[in-house]
């Protein structure tokens, strides 16, 4: 089930509202964990029992740990035993069909694959798995004593699909106790009708560029063309990704909870450092806390410290998919962020922003167009397409620019803090009759975008897959 869909909209989410608010505090939680299992459910429904089984071992190796604390054995085992099998879970799913083709297409062997369909959302659950025990072996947070509590945490239905990575320290107060208010209510819903017009009026519809672009022959591209779809494609994938994680921090907000921001406005970027400060948040803190800093950091020597950038970004790569062009285009982010810290990062303080600007922008553009393909020759054509291809401008371009150049524009203009601070202009005047007409604007929005959903069959989730 996608938030971005009429059933969701219309069906399941007022049904589990109305029960939600209706029951006492304490059979919330109750609520949140049976709709997170309908939510699962409805697409997954073999995967539940899985889901459970790691639930009840995340919870018993968390308070094993806890009272071992002082024998160190135990609780380095207890911890293996959690980690190990989260990550052989995600391993199996995720990457054991890739690691088979290319044994046979190194080897010449004939070995089988599974073709079992990835579990939606594994790689976030996974990773809050992981941040919680890790955390309980560190001592940062304390092993949560009710199961109730935490199955309510490991099956948040919100953020299960696509994020944002919420810790456990983030939100174990608030499984006790919700803040729920009037306020909150408000305040989440209106971020959950940005989220659903960002995915739904933006970027499926600058997607539907890409997908024409995507499918066909990249050696007839103008450069024009293709600079325009790779556009599309950033944009798509910043409004889709933004947009469900607006939605899924909304949804928190309306059931008295708080997750971290995940965006914050990427593409203003003045370096690639900067970049990866403001995109896909939570993930960037995830790898530095339990992988940067456990290898060492900065503080054992720059070798060391280049080594575990490459690292990271190696396994951030990875973490997206399992193809060579996801681990490429970690390895590509990895390098370029070296180079920054040795020596680029200086160079571009002395250059006006504008430059700096067009550097960041170009170099995540043509990572947009490694991410996009998983077959490597595909990559290669797309952006010599984008550099050196013969034809500059040809009527193919001209004629899909007029038909979606002003969806590209607005999502250009909606990528960059303008409406912020329209808000925060509106929201200090303290005008009944502008609020009354941004409250119009929310409702209009979510109008469209429920038009939208239903007359057009085009709204894929470009982060199902990981």
């Amino acid at each position: 089930m996608e938030f971005s869909s009429i059933v969701f909209l219309y069906i399941f989410l007022p049904i589990m509202l109305l029960i939600y608010f209706i029951v006492p505090s304490k059979f919330k939680n109750a609520v949140m964990i049976l709709a997170s299992l309908v939510f699962f459910a409805w697409g997954e429904i073999r995967y539940i029992f899985i889901m459970l089984v790691l639930a009840v071992m995340d919870f018993i190796c968390g308070k094993k740990i806890t009272k071992y604390q002082n024998n160190k054995k135990k609780k380095v085992l207890f911890l293996m035993i959690n980690v190990v099998v989260n990550l052989g879970i995600l391993f199996f799913f995720k990457y054991a069909d890739f690691i088979i083709a290319n044994i046979n297409q190194l080897t010449g062997l004939s070995i089988p694959l599974f073709h079992i369909p990835l579990p939606i959302g594994v790689s976030f659950n996974t990773f809050q798995s992981l941040s919680y025990i890790i955390d309980v072996y560190r001592g940062t947070v304390k092993c949560e004593k009710s199961f109730y509590n935490y199955l309510t945490y490991t099956t948040l239905f919100p953020q299960i699909i696509a994020g944002p990575i919420v810790r456990y320290e983030t939100v174990d107060e608030e499984l006790e106790t919700k803040n729920i208010s009037l306020d909150n209510f408000s305040l989440g819903m209106k971020r959950f009708i940005i989220g659903l017009g960002k995915k739904v009026l933006i970027a499926n519809y600058v997607g539907a560029l890409w997908n024409t672009i995507e499918i066909g022959n990249y050696s007839e591209l103008s450069v024009l063309f293709a600079w325009t779809g790779i556009i599309a494609f950033a944009l798509q994938i910043y409004f889709d990704f933004s947009g469900y994680s607006d939605m899924a921090i909304g949804l928190a907000q309306i059931f008295g909870m708080k997750f971290d921001e995940n965006f914050n406005y990427p593409y203003i970027s003045k370096s690639i450092t900067e970049f990866w400060r403001r995109w896909h948040i939570t993930l960037s803190s995830w790898f530095k806390d339990y992988v940067y800093i456990p290898l060492g950091g900065n503080r054992r020597g720059f070798v060391i410290q280049m080594r575990n950038i490459l690292i990271v970004w190696f396994l951030t790569g990875a973490w997206h998919g399992a193809s060579w062009n996801f681990i490429l285009w970690g390895v590509y982010f990895g390098v370029i962020l070296i180079l920054e810290k040795l020596f680029l990062l200086k160079l571009l303080e002395k250059l006006p922003k504008l430059i700096r600007h067009l550097y960041a922008i170009i170099l995540i553009l043509v990572s947009w167009a490694i991410f996009a393909f998983e077959d490597l020759a595909r990559v290669g054509e797309y952006i010599k397409a984008m550099f050196i291809n013969h034809n500059l401008v040809n009527h193919e371009a001209l004629y899909y620019l007029q038909n979606y150049g002003f969806m590209i524009l607005i999502g250009i203009i909606c990528s960059i803090p303008l409406w912020k601070k329209l808000k925060e202009k509106i929201d200090r005047k303290n005008s009944k009759t502008l609020e009354f007409i941004t409250s119009l604007g929310y409702v209009a929005i979510f109008l469209l975008s429920t038009a939208s959903l239903v007359s057009n069959s085009f709204n894929p989730f470009l982060y199902f897959r990981f």
